[in-house]
């Protein structure tokens, strides 16, 4: 066997172990100083992708106050109730886009492929350069899986259904390893 085929059946046996798990417990936490739970469409489409996955969602609106968000992601991070802390919102360079400088402190690793990856599909599958301008990450606090994706409906759905829901599992299995 080659070592390309050792690495994919590697990958293939995590996944498969990961999928036999139950359905992880999300918290799906929007920030957004305009958005209502109503007009939340962001958090409304990852709750029901997460949930039509099989997994446990909880959802959160804050707004871009950098404070708050820190003490309320703390306490997220913090909870032993969930797997996983979705954000969606504060991804820009506008000064109020602060999720991403409240989030990078508190992971213990930081996974820039997801970063990557999801800039890159952006391009080509959405808005071309303007990618760029995204701040997207995602790591490791505290045995949890933390993604920081932009507040848009469009740049949620590319996250959640081409990165984070085939991968969620097979993310939580590794951190906790």
């Amino acid at each position: 066997m080659t070592k390309a085929n050792e690495r994919s059946a590697s990958t293939a046996a995590h996944r498969a172990d990961a999928a036999t798990r139950a359905g992880a417990r999300v918290l799906v936490v929007t920030v957004s100083d305009s958005r209502t739970k109503a007009t939340d469409e962001s958090g409304a489409l990852m709750e029901q992708l997460l949930t039509d996955a099989g997994h446990v969602v909880a959802r959160e609106l804050l707004t871009n106050d950098e404070a708050p968000l820190r003490a309320a992601l703390e306490a997220a991070i913090a909870r032993t109730d969930l797997d996983a802390v979705l954000c969606t919102g504060g991804t820009g360079l506008g000064a109020r886009d602060r999720t991403v400088d409240v989030v990078r402190p508190l992971l213990e690793r930081e996974l820039p492929g997801f970063g990557e990856l999801f800039r890159m599909l952006s391009f080509l599958e959405q808005i071309g350069a303007a990618a760029m301008l995204s701040r997207a990450l995602a790591g490791a606090a505290r045995g949890k899986f933390i993604v920081v994706m932009p507040g848009s409906r469009a740049a949620v759905e590319l996250a959640m259904t081409r990165l984070i829901v085939p991968e969620l599992q097979h993310a939580l299995r590794e951190i906790r390893r």
